[in-house]
């Protein structure tokens, strides 16, 4: 009959035969060099529902106003063979004022998936449907506050699931959403939207246009990176500088890295072109009791047709140049991964 191994034997043997299980566990490689969404293999994706609310504006969370039950929809692109011990980290991506687009959703999910890292793509539009579908209606009744619901909400649905590493969830958003990334930064509106302390652990926003500043500058103290192209004309630079020394002496590590050339969407599919109109006038504050008011009309943000009004006057009818580029597309994913490790190894 065999012995029971004591001792140093014990020791070996258990590392002997726990060796092949953690051979095919997922494994955190965050490399500069990105591998194509294209070769990506073993990663798993789940349409996933989770609980939220649609405050139209801040101050509805503080003044008992009634606020919609939502139910959020999102994907979920986790590591292959991603172990159920809370080790892998994650991030929440929201996207810009267009929707949900390939080349922010689902190529940023394979790629990162593949390195180890679990990726939430949030649809705040598409769980909202019924406020508006058209570019416009989306953009006057979903507010940014709803997406910054939707982003604490995602934070608290990973919580939950046996992958996830809850202290380690970067919170990363394109245009619209890099904006909403920003706001989620202030201490303020996280202890609105997560009151139980749970927080993100860093926040990049990619050209989120700076049109707002707070009041109370002060932050859940996690770092922030800022990218942008230097011909956006859609980022004031001036205010964002701004921005960014208002949250480092909110407490915040504040990173601001701009490319030359560059212009808005640059991760995106469409070859140069002018769209759309131009935000970049606006000028608003966050104030410390949550209002959001117009510095330039001193209107306060209260609803739909608050918004439509303020925004009829600030938005410019002149378009902005968007463009893909492939060569800033990779030099900006080094800048993120670069971030990513050193939020989730602590990497310099």
């Amino acid at each position: 009959m065999m012995k029971r191994p004591h001792g140093l034997h014990a020791l070996i043997m258990l590392l002997l035969t726990a060796a092949p299980l953690q051979a095919g566990a997922a494994r955190l490689a965050i490399t500069d060099a990105w591998p194509a969404a294209e070769s990506v293999r073993g990663v798993q994706v789940e349409d996933v529902r989770f609980p939220t609310i649609s405050p139209f504006v801040p101050v509805d969370m503080r003044n008992g106003s009634e606020i919609e039950d939502t139910t959020g929809v999102a994907q979920l692109f986790l590591p292959p063979n991603a172990p159920h011990d809370h080790s892998v980290p994650a991030v929440v991506l929201l996207h810009g004022a267009a929707g949900l687009v390939r080349e922010r959703g689902e190529r940023y999910g394979y790629e990162l998936a593949s390195m180890g890292v679990a990726v939430m793509v949030v649809d705040t539009f598409g769980a909202r449907t019924d406020k508006g579908t058209s570019f416009t209606d989306r953009l006057l009744n979903i507010t940014e506050t709803m997406m910054m619901a939707d982003a604490y909400a995602a934070l608290h649905y990973l919580a939950a699931r046996p992958e996830i590493d809850a202290h380690k969830v970067v919170l990363t958003g394109f245009s619209y959403g890099g904006m909403t990334t920003m706001y989620a930064l202030y201490d303020q509106m996280a202890r609105l939207f997560s009151p139980d302390g749970l927080r993100f652990a860093g926040h990049v926003s990619f050209y989120g246009p700076c049109i707002t500043r707070f009041a109370d500058s002060r932050t859940t103290g996690a770092p922030l990176l800022m990218l942008y192209g230097e011909d956006d004309e859609l980022i004031d630079k001036g205010r964002c500088a701004q921005i960014a020394d208002d949250l480092r002496r909110g407490g915040s590590a504040v990173t601001v890295i701009g490319y030359p050339g560059a212009v808005h969407q640059w991760d995106g599919a469409m070859n140069r072109r002018l769209i759309g109109r131009n935000l970049a006038g606006c000028d608003f504050t966050v104030e410390r009791d949550s209002e959001i008011r117009d510095n330039d009309s001193g209107m306060v943000m209260s609803g739909p047709f608050m918004r439509k009004l303020i925004l009829l006057f600030c938005v410019s009818s002149r378009p902005y140049p968007i463009g893909r580029d492939d060569a800033v597309r990779a030099e900006s994913n080094r800048d993120y991964a670069r971030f990513l490790r050193h939020v989730f190894q602590g990497a310099p």
